[in-house]
């Protein structure tokens, strides 16, 4: 523990800083708002719209007075209401007996998210364990399937490769002046769901609920935008109701004009925004994180953020084992999967090892024969014919593995009995992968406590579900999956813990961070300050309890920390620059409890403010 608490303090303890810096006074979204609108054009306004709440004295000055009931109800009466008649609207809202429960929960929502911002996000900031998983993994999965059938107001912006040229115009259709935050995607890899074109955007609308609600991102400052190239998936090809461009997707020189297109004219409209790039298949991830991260604000949340709250989990597993952190680089993984996601907790993980070695070519050499990764194909070597340059480099030695009773291709239960891991990582989009086999042959790892991360999303992906890790292998694992599943009674009193190792525990924080620190762009050491603060957050007891996840009903808190951690690091890399009024220099003189307040200072609350009429 002695050097986790040596890595910690070096990322987040500043010298006392210079005292007397200007109170934080104003929170986010508080302040009085001008409109150009009133009557029945601010109650149809849903980022205006304040429903029964309005005050007499704003009906009077809006002209509301006679469109609304008389009476005038708290925002807490109003959502006391509203989940009040919930179990009624779930019923009332399914279409038929394929609109699951939640696909009925997700549709009583975006009802409300389409009349009342402001309630929407109160509903979702207090009930957030229950509703995260509709507004995003797994429910929105479903919701993408059926985006056709459930589209109704368009939320968000839709460039496609038939507007190759008039991108930079656009952009300018959007009516908010300043957008902090962009989720986009082009629908190649929803999820484990494969090419579902331009029904991407549901995901893309999903992450930015949950910056809002988890982050206090400024909704009408975020855009989730779809980036249409066409899709490869024959059925919408031949669906006559499907919305986006029926066309295969391009591919080559084409479709990076189209993606190059995209990202001048967003960062040319708004220079300081902030860019996710999310659920793009495997071939294209990689290549534009490393083709824009060094000249734009961006992220891709797959690479990236996945592999954040992997390290943060793999680091809680070591604790849960009752190690030393500096065990961590002799933690032997064995990882099925080599898509986007599958190497950037690998390239991640490798990279955190290193450092704790001494961060030179040999610790990082040394790190890189700690993984075994395993794809359709079987164990990757360097006998792997056309092998992709990013899963090169951990591409064992088949000499190497011949001396150990394996080879090129061999199977990953075949891996799994010959390395005994510590820690079976899925990251593979193939659910039950970690069939009863696999499973038992874990018992024979080397570790005392050994990690069994199903990690794909949606549920259906999972490579095995708790019940069956447990079942087989008893209470002495460490369990964390991509999905949410529900703790496991093992009797006698015992609890089987199902930790979830989504990735909102960090991009959420990171984008707030990134975004409050002004920083040009998001370097490794940010996003490796933000799982290490994550890894950090949980305590001992807990930890030694096998839970190496916070609740995500602490989410707002998590974030708060994470982002604070983000910004602390930023200025530690001179990428600082600043965010309004906070200039980089009262950045460098906040210390960590007055950087946290900072961050708490400047996150939107679900309030309503005072809207003040003013004519155009």
């Amino acid at each position: 523990m002695a050097f986790f608490s040596y890595l910690l303090a070096r990322r987040m303890c500043w010298p006392a800083a210079t005292r007397g810096w200007r109170a934080f006074t104003t929170t986010e979204g508080s302040r009085p708002i001008i409109v150009h609108k009133r009557s029945l054009d601010i109650l149809h306004d849903p980022w205006f719209n304040k429903g029964t709440a309005f005050p007499i004295t704003e009906r009077d000055r809006l002209d509301l007075r006679g469109l609304l009931p008389p009476n005038v109800m708290t925002p807490q009466q109003q959502i006391d209401r509203f989940m009040l008649d919930m179990k009624r609207f779930q019923v009332n809202a399914r279409d038929g007996p394929s609109d699951t429960n939640s696909l009925a929960k997700w549709r009583v929502l975006n009802r409300l998210h389409d009349r009342n911002e402001t309630m929407y996000y109160k509903v979702l900031i207090d009930n957030i364990e229950e509703y995260a998983p509709i507004v995003s993994t797994p429910t929105v999965g479903l919701v993408c399937q059926n985006y056709s059938g459930l589209f109704r107001r368009p939320r968000g912006m839709y460039f496609s490769a038939a507007d190759r040229g008039e991108m930079m115009s656009m952009v300018y259709n959007w009516p908010a002046e300043q957008v902090d935050m962009i989720v986009v995607t082009d629908g190649s890899r929803i999820l484990g769901l494969g090419d579902l074109g331009v029904h991407g955007i549901g995901i893309a609308i999903g992450k930015l609920d949950l910056y809002v609600a988890a982050a206090g991102i400024n909704p009408q400052r975020v855009l989730p935008i779809m980036i249409d190239v066409g899709t490869n998936n024959e059925k919408l090809l031949k669906d006559p109701l499907y919305l986006g461009l029926q066309q295969h997707r391009l591919d080559g020189e084409d479709y990076l004009a189209v993606i190059d297109e995209f990202m001048e004219a967003v960062f040319t409209r708004w220079p300081r925004v902030i860019v996710q790039f999310e659920d793009f298949q495997s071939k294209w991830a990689l290549k534009l994180l490393q083709r824009y991260r060094n000249k734009y604000r961006m992220f891709n949340v797959d690479v990236q953020g996945t592999a954040g709250v992997a390290i943060a989990g793999l680091l809680g597993a070591v604790r849960a084992q009752g190690r030393s952190m500096i065990d961590f680089p002799r933690q032997k993984i064995v990882v099925a999967g080599a898509g986007s996601a599958g190497i950037g907790v690998v390239n991640a993980a490798r990279k955190t090892m290193a450092r704790m070695l001494g961060n030179n070519d040999s610790a990082f050499e040394s790190a890189g024969r700690q993984f075994w990764v395993v794809d359709a194909e079987g164990l990757i070597t360097d006998e792997r014919p056309n092998i992709d340059a990013n899963t090169l480099s951990f591409a064992r030695k088949a000499r190497e593995m011949d001396r150990l009773g394996l080879r090129e291709g061999s199977s990953l239960i075949e891996v799994v009995k010959k390395v005994k891991p510590d820690v079976l990582l899925g990251l593979s989009a193939v659910g039950g992968l970690f069939s009863k086999e696999v499973l038992e042959a874990i018992k024979d790892s080397t570790s005392t406590r050994p990690a069994i991360f199903p990690m794909s999303n949606p549920t259906k992906n999972a490579e095995c579900t708790p019940e069956e890790a447990f079942s087989i292998l008893g209470e002495q694992i460490i369990f964390a999956s991509g999905s949410p599943f529900k703790d496991v009674d093992l009797g006698n009193g015992k609890i089987g813990h199902c930790n979830q190792g989504n990735n909102m525990y960090l991009f959420p924080g990171i984008g707030l961070g990134t975004l409050l620190s002004g920083a040009r762009v998001i370097s490794d050491g940010m996003l490796q300050a933000a799982a290490e603060c994550l890894a950090a957050y949980i305590k001992e007891d807990d930890v030694l309890n096998g839970i190496i996840y916070p609740p995500i009903s602490r989410i707002r808190e998590i974030s708060q920390e994470v982002a604070a951690a983000v910004i602390r690091e930023a200025v530690a890399e001179y990428l600082a620059e600043g965010h309004r009024d906070m200039d980089t220099r009262e950045l460098e003189r906040l210390d960590k409890e007055e950087t946290l307040e900072y961050v708490k200072k400047s996150m939107w609350e679900p309030e309503y403010p005072t809207l003040v009429y003013m004519t155009d």
